[in-house]
């Protein structure tokens, strides 16, 4: 096999870099540490491996050679998709191997938003649990709620699981095409059922949004979604930050339209230290931690490698993303 030139724009563990590194020249230039770096290894490129950074048309103008690009992540939204696609330029992500962490990490946020876990905790570290607490610190039950899931791909399908076979929740999905769940998730049959969105809403205990980012979805959860939630309802979002609208949420909350919020995305990430959803106090935000533990981390990498490995030597990657409906 001819070594080609492989430019890793975010660090992955040695045993893939090592993977890499076996067939192929590797330059590993994190542009966000040393742009220029990066820059300068564009032009001789012919894959680049990494995530969290945008590969926009003014990064592929500076890439000639490039054959194919391997994201870690199931997140496509730092690619210009139709550029890639008009450049014949493929496209390889990392879906499945994060489903069920992600699922853990979404759940486990909305009982803590329900429960007021992160506030009552602090209560203790803070030497401030000094007798039994009132009703004003108790939270809310999740089991036997209603579930409301905004997008039913892999992902909220495990979300569904855990609701409806581990807590009894009954549970309704909105998304643009129904989902065969006798062929997709047995196990669910009768327990989660379609639903338009405004009965969803209006019906639903807790709302979480498991929604990519693109046209369609930017912005959507907005002020008219948020009147449209039952009095007193919970928000999760585990999807993608930009899907809402973050000063109508505020409003949501401040108004008491909802009860909480727990929220792994999102608008702009790092959150900005002033932004009011770092501190207020019916929000429990995380620091976008969905697929982050080591197991799974560990897994996105060996899949983009061997996307990237089989691509490179001209075999369809297991994982190849569809750009052509960009």
């Amino acid at each position: 096999m001819t070594r080609k030139n492989i430019l890793v724009f975010r660090e992955l563990p040695p045993d893939q870099l090592a993977r890499l590194q076996a067939v192929h020249d590797v330059t590993v230039a994190d542009p966000k540490q040393d742009r220029a770096a990066f820059d300068a290894a564009l032009p001789e490129a012919h894959g680049l491996i990494g995530s969290s950074f945008p590969i926009d048309a003014a990064v592929l103008d500076r890439a000639p050679k490039l054959e194919a690009v391997s994201s870690v992540s199931v997140g496509v939204d730092n690619y210009a998709l139709a550029e890639l696609h008009r450049r014949g330029i493929l496209l390889a992500h990392t879906p499945g191997v994060l489903d069920e962490t992600v699922a853990d990490t979404v759940f486990a946020l909305l009982m803590a938003a329900s429960r007021r876990v992160v506030e009552l905790a602090n209560l203790v570290r803070e030497g401030r649990w000094t007798k039994n607490i009132g009703e004003d610190l108790f939270g809310h039950d999740v089991h036997g709620k209603t579930l409301g899931l905004l997008g039913f791909g892999r992902i909220g399908q495990a979300i569904a699981r855990r609701a409806a076979l581990g807590f009894g929740m009954p549970v309704r999905y909105h998304a643009r095409r129904p989902v065969d769940l006798a062929a997709q998730a047995p196990e669910l049959q009768g327990r989660a059922v379609r639903t338009p969105l405004a009965e969803l809403l209006a019906q639903s205990d807790f709302v979480v949004a498991m929604l990519p980012l693109t046209e369609h979805t930017r912005g959507m959860i907005d002020a008219g979604v948020f009147a449209q939630m039952k009095p007193g309802a919970v928000f999760i979002n585990g999807g993608r930050g930009q899907t809402v609208d973050e000063a109508a949420l505020l409003a949501a909350l401040d108004g008491g339209r909802l009860r909480a919020a727990g929220l792994d995305v999102f608008a702009k990430e790092p959150l900005p230290a002033d932004s009011p959803l770092r501190t207020h106090p019916r929000v429990t935000p995380l620091p976008h931690i969905g697929s982050a533990t080591h197991e799974t981390r560990h897994a996105m990498a060996e899949l983009a490698t061997s996307n990237l490995l089989d691509a490179l030597a001209g075999r369809r990657p297991a994982a190849l993303y569809d750009t052509s409906a960009a």
